[in-house]
């Protein structure tokens, strides 16, 4: 039977109307496969995949390839956004034994969760020298039961090698200083793809920490090199058909070299990310309306998608959209149908006049850029008639909203909210939003009520149930993170002691105890699997090490007096582990990087002292520290002793008074906010 159906994940349900007998991981499979002396056929994907949803409905909704399933195997469906921990363990796997990686993943495991074969997608019939998924279950069934000695062998070796894999960062005599960052940036820019930038060639991702990462590297070398890849990659990817030009947002990567058609699912992840990223470079060109305009735009769109399009009725965020359109309830999807257009289309609901206009602005052809003569809206120039372009763009937004839309997943993954939240608070307060600060307070409270329990995080919810998957260490790192964003532009304390409690949490529970900055992906109490992962490599989100090093970092200058110097000692023995990744993998550090560059600088820390009776959000200082003060850095304001990060910082002859610090050293207090302007851009 099926047991799917009460799943938390939207992913499982898809498959609980499956004939597969499909069924969670948890010990009860292990000792299942023991006891019919079978092995565990292990799918992995998430609700979003476009492969994942053409595999099940190939061979999964399939009576005689279910049968196959049932008889010869344990079956287990794993959300790979919910249970990461298994996702990294079986990815290592698959790319070690096939050389690449990707989902929908497809494991073979021996009754003791070893692996001994991997892959991914496998057709229904034979194709391109791949074999059919019913050969493949044949071939694994007929080795189970006649080469036993041969599965295994190869599945001690796997799991050997999984185990070594685990060990950690190596040791390595490299600082984190000036010299490594100056040659992480340099072998990075050598990557950039001159014409359509960004880095590398198709399938083009969005590189959205590395895009910190430089700009932070910008602001405290001036390097205007690192300034113009970050400008130009954030421009091609806002122009393409990688961002949605009627509603906002960016989808998950495209599938050419020049941003142009998208794989269509539109991730929670990403999007906070770069509305981080976009929101910094507005603020950067602050005094340049004419350079400002199209990042503030983009980061103005992209939060209102978060909001307006992610949030749930729980004040929260869901996982992402799906890259495919079921046009016919019964029919499999169709990848980009909500958002493609044809001249045809547009004239349908624009008329002739403004119907061709539309097509020309956003890139809509006969030929089409997409499939079966379908474009995805591009946008390379801003019509000088911006009244105009916003009636085409409201109308034509109206009537994709009456076409069928993509699936959402509504699941509640902790980190990506938590990088929801950070990106919301820093956004809010850096251009003078308030209500997206207040929606990321909104999202933090959900999060808090519903996603700690006992003090220990769960990784995810759905509907507001929490699920039973524990909390991993990106989860840790991103609420403390956005609970401390919400420190600082609220001068609420209690944001603060709440991100402390979650970082001692997650000290005690993921340290390697054998290596000092070394940490785990998964608890010292977590279920125990064939390897307990930790991969220090940043990829479309964060890796846990390096997100967790900027949440240490950052509450080192913030927290009270009883930690600062622990959480900054950890900082540090983090980053010296990382300091490898920006060695010989830089691409894969943009998280290093940005975390690095930050803790170069001191981190800087602002503390502005304001008189009884002052609001800190319309205070001249503070609006001055919150646009120009550089990523990375702490900036507080509020009555004296209020925090911290305020004490013993008195205001200047009962005005605010503002206090620069860069590490341990401080400037005089200054009172001017040319002065405090001047001091936070001027220090390269």
């Amino acid at each position: 039977m099926n047991r799917l159906a009460g799943a938390t994940s939207p992913y499982l349900r898809q498959h609980a109307d499956n004939p597969v007998d499909w069924r969670e991981w948890d010990a009860d499979v292990l000792a299942e496969a023991a006891e019919r002396d079978v092995p565990i056929l292990l799918s992995v994907g998430y609700a979003s995949c476009h492969w994942c949803h053409v595999m099940a409905h190939e061979s999964f909704e399939d009576e005689a390839t279910a049968a196959l399933m049932n008889e010869n195997f344990v079956c287990v469906k794993v959300d790979r956004e919910e249970r990461p921990d298994l996702d990294a363990v079986y990815m290592t796997a698959t790319v070690a034994m096939t050389g690449q990686g990707g989902w929908p993943m497809t494991c073979f495991l021996t009754p003791g969760g070893e692996p001994f074969y991997c892959g991914t997608y496998y057709p229904k019939a034979p194709r391109g020298g791949m074999p059919s998924f019913t050969q493949l279950l044949s071939a694994v069934t007929e080795t189970w039961r006649n080469r036993r000695d041969e599965v295994d062998q190869a599945a001690g070796q796997v799991a050997r090698a999984l185990r070594e894999q685990a060990d950690g960062l190596p040791d390595s005599e490299l600082t984190v200083g000036p010299e490594l960052l100056h040659h992480a940036v340099a072998a990075v820019l050598r990557d950039v793809d001159q014409r359509f930038a960004g880095f590398g060639g198709a399938p083009k991702f969005p590189p959205s920490a590395l895009l910190e990462g430089l700009l932070r590297h910008y602001e405290r070398t001036g390097d205007e090199q690192a300034l113009q890849v970050v400008s130009a990659t954030a421009t091609a990817m806002a122009r393409g058909g990688i961002y949605d030009q009627l509603r906002g947002g960016f989808a998950r990567y495209s599938v050419d070299a020049a941003w142009v058609v998208p794989h269509f699912e539109k991730m929670l992840y990403d999007n906070a990310q770069l509305l981080r990223a976009y929101a910094h470079l507005a603020r950067r060109a602050s005094n340049n309306p004419e350079q400002q305009q199209l990042p503030l735009r983009v980061a103005q769109e992209t939060a209102r998608f978060l909001i307006d399009d992610l949030g749930t009725g729980e004040g929260a965020f869901a996982s992402g959209l799906d890259a495919d359109t079921h046009v016919e309830p019964s029919a499999p999807g169709v990848e980009g149908a909500t958002y493609v257009w044809t001249p045809a289309q547009l004239d349908e609901v624009l008329g002739a006049d403004d119907g061709a206009w539309a097509a020309e602005v956003f890139g809509i052809t006969g030929e089409g850029n997409f499939e079966h003569g379908t474009s995805v809206p591009t946008r390379y120039t801003d019509p000088k008639d911006t009244e105009r372009f916003e009636q085409v763009r409201d109308r034509l937004r109206q009537a994709r909203g009456e076409r069928p839309q993509p699936d959402r997943d509504d699941k509640v993954v902790t980190a990506w909210n938590g990088m929801a939240v950070t990106a919301l608070a820093e956004a809010g307060v850096g251009l003078a939003r308030p209500d997206w600060v207040d929606a990321a307070a909104r999202c933090a409270r959900f999060l808090l009520s519903e996603h700690l329990i006992d003090g220990r995080l769960v990784r995810a919810s759905l509907g507001g149930a929490a699920g039973t998957a524990a909390g991993v260490l990106e989860d840790y790192a991103w609420l403390a993170t956005g609970l401390l964003s919400l420190h600082q532009a609220t001068g609420d304390s209690d944001w603060l002691e709440l991100a402390q409690r979650l970082i001692d949490t997650a000290i005690q529970h993921f340290a390697d105890p054998a290596v000092p900055g070394g940490w785990f992906d998964t608890a010292d109490d977590a279920e125990t699997l064939v390897s307990r992962p930790r991969d220090p490599l940043d990829g479309a989100t964060p890796s846990g090490a390096s997100a967790f090093a900027e949440t240490l970092l950052t509450a080192s200058v913030l927290a009270d007096a009883t930690r600062t110097a622990r959480y900054r000692e950890l900082a540090e023995q983090t980053l010296q582990r990382g300091a490898i990744v920006l060695a010989r993998a830089p691409r894969s550090g943009g998280q290093w990087l940005a975390v690095a560059e930050a803790a170069l600088r001191g981190p800087i820390q602002v503390a502005i002292a304001l008189p009884p009776g002052a609001d800190p959000e319309t205070a001249e200082l503070t609006v001055t520290a919150r646009r120009w003060a550089p990523g990375g850095a702490a900036v507080v304001a509020g009555a004296p002793n209020s925090m911290p990060l305020l004490a013993d910082r008195q205001t200047v002859s009962e005005r605010p008074a503002a206090y620069v610090c860069r590490g341990a050293v401080c400037d005089l207090p200054v009172a001017d906010p040319t002065e405090l302007e001047a001091a936070l851009v001027s220090d390269r």
